[in-house]
């Protein structure tokens, strides 16, 4: 890669590890599923003027947008709103890359490999050490940390339908895909947020926004979305997947250090343990064994 384009994937990187803290911010003023649905509301408008419908089947469209989209962030938002910590949030939704592999195996008929099996092994391990920490009271409440689990699941399932999207037509335009499936999750959003909040609350909430969560929105909208996944997009077009998705393991760590930096967020020692067997089960399903490859040549 040229130094601008790893300079734009590191810009990248750094914009969605910042997305958790922002959110968590967004969140303080505004409910969770009212704060998503505006959030998808600012990526569809005006944007979706300019930009062509992508030649998508409606059913795969209807199906990524309601998963990638309503279903990651109704469970990420929420689970943020209940006392999630927004650096292990950023971890923790990265079981997507496990899910996928599994629901790939199953859909798809994919082989898995001897290298995603120990890594599935070691992040699964690492939930169950972060589970542990959540019925010890360790700052992490439980139904937090499992509807941090579902919307990793919820993106995976997103996963596959973008998937079986590239299977069943040319490969759209990233930018067409994002913007005209925004439009999905909007009514699923606002519903949600009337039966949960109620149109008092919802109505309060944008009468009396502030300019902080008006901040959140924008930076929700237009950095970690519309500019995130459109030079995320460029680069796996301009290279191949293994030199860019990789990149997407820093993630977390710019998640956990700006929570840290930011809103004061620690990790317990056994917190630790669980946020390192994740990374390393992340680690081994991208490369593999390579440093214990290079260690004996």
């Amino acid at each position: 890669m040229t130094r601008k384009d790893v300079l734009l994937a590191m810009l990248v990187v750094v914009a969605w590890g910042l997305n958790f803290v922002v959110i968590k911010v967004g969140l303080h003023n505004m409910p969770p599923l009212m704060l998503a649905g505006l959030r998808f509301v600012l990526v569809a408008f005006p944007a979706i003027l300019f930009v062509a419908r992508p030649r998508v089947p409606l059913r795969l469209l209807l199906g990524y947008g309601l998963t990638i989209s309503f279903g990651q962030f109704a469970f990420l938002f929420c689970a943020i709103k209940f006392g999630m910590p927004a650096g292990l949030a950023s971890l923790v939704l990265q079981a997507q890359a496990f899910f996928t592999i599994i629901l790939g195996a199953g859909v798809f008929g994919e082989r898995l490999q001897i290298k995603q099996l120990v890594g599935i092994t070691l992040a699964v391990l690492g939930v169950l050490v972060l589970i542990e920490s959540s019925l010890n009271g360790q700052h992490v409440p439980l139904l937090g940390f499992l509807l941090t689990l579902a919307g990793a699941f919820s993106w995976a399932c997103g996963n596959i339908f973008n998937k079986k999207i590239m299977q069943h037509s040319s490969r759209p335009a990233i930018m067409s895909l994002v913007v005209w499936s925004a439009l999905i999750p909007i009514v699923p959003f606002m519903i949600a947020s009337l039966i949960f909040d109620g149109p008092a609350l919802m109505l309060q909430s944008v009468v009396s926004i502030d300019f902080t969560t008006l901040l959140s929105l924008v930076y929700l909208a237009f950095v970690a979305t519309i500019l995130g996944y459109g030079i995320w997009g460029t680069l796996l077009g301009r290279y191949e997947t293994w030199r860019v998705a990789p990149l997407s393991l820093l993630v977390p760590v710019v998640g956990m250090a700006s929570a840290a930096f930011l809103l004061g967020e620690t990790l317990s020692a056994l917190q630790l343990v669980g946020a390192v067997l994740v990374m390393a089960g992340l680690y081994i399903n991208v490369f593999g064994f390579r440093l214990r490859r290079a260690a004996q040549a």
